[in-house]
């Protein structure tokens, strides 16, 4: 919790993973307050999957710890918080997410970099965001894949063009892990991590509507599209187990 003088949030653990309480409301505040404290801010967008892979992967799991912010996306995780300590999370769809956050960078005239996807994608992606947000300043894009040997060249750009938001898609080598491993090298303000949002905003991806993401059915399209991810029933109920535990054993 903040004191009286910063912008009031809440950060519950959920199986000892760090999520944090943020109403829409206070998204504003709390965007302002990163901004003024000048220094790097990794943002999360924590799935079920992501929590689960908190608990068991070292690296991933100080990631999240060290997070500036955790934001929930997964029905299953604001669910599990009211199950646990009866406290309601505010649930964000993730491209819903970036867009209130470049909206907040825009209204004050600050900047953002991108980072990932192919070429033609963030060609696109670049034009659709300024198009979208003219006041936002776009200073800087690379995409990827990128060979090993560009990495210290890309990082520098980023670097010296300050970003007040990077950027994160995939195409990067580690995917978000790579932001926590080049954290200290990369200067601006806040990093963000979104696996498909440069197809969407590029409109080669649909985000899922409003009504399956409310319902948290939004997974439902992605396992017609690969049936193996059907097999994740096995996990999720693992974690409900684990809320069991945790509720009847675990103070």
């Amino acid at each position: 919790m903040g004191d009286q003088n910063q912008p009031s949030r809440e950060r519950v653990s959920l199986l000892k993973v760090p999520v944090d309480i943020v109403t829409p409301d206070q998204l504003g505040p709390l965007v302002q307050e990163f901004l003024a404290l000048g220094k790097e801010q990794n943002i999360v967008l924590l799935s079920l999957w992501d929590l689960l892979r908190a608990r068991r992967n070292g690296e991933y799991r100080n990631y999240v710890m060290k997070a500036a912010l955790v934001i929930p996306i997964s029905k299953s995780i604001v669910s599990g918080i009211r199950f646990l300590s009866g406290k309601k999370a505010a649930r964000y769809m993730p491209f819903d997410f970036v867009v209130q956050l470049l909206t907040i960078l825009e209204n004050r005239e600050f900047s953002t970099y991108l980072l990932g996807g192919k070429k033609r994608i963030l060609i696109r992606t670049d034009k659709n965001i300024r198009q979208t947000f003219p006041r936002l300043r776009v200073v800087g894009r690379f995409p990827c894949p990128f060979k090993r040997q560009e990495e210290g060249a890309i990082i520098e750009a980023i670097r010296k063009a300050s970003p007040a938001l990077l950027l994160v898609g995939k195409g990067v080598r580690g995917e978000e892990q790579w932001i926590a491993r080049n954290s200290a090298r990369l200067g601006g303000v806040m990093r963000l991590w979104c696996s498909d949002l440069f197809d969407v905003f590029a409109e080669r991806k649909k985000h899922p509507s409003r009504a399956s993401f409310d319902h948290g059915l939004e997974g439902i399209g992605f396992c017609l599209r690969n049936p193996f991810r059907f097999l994740r029933i096995f996990p999720y109920m693992y974690y409900k187990l684990l809320l069991l535990i945790y509720k009847l054993f675990v103070k």
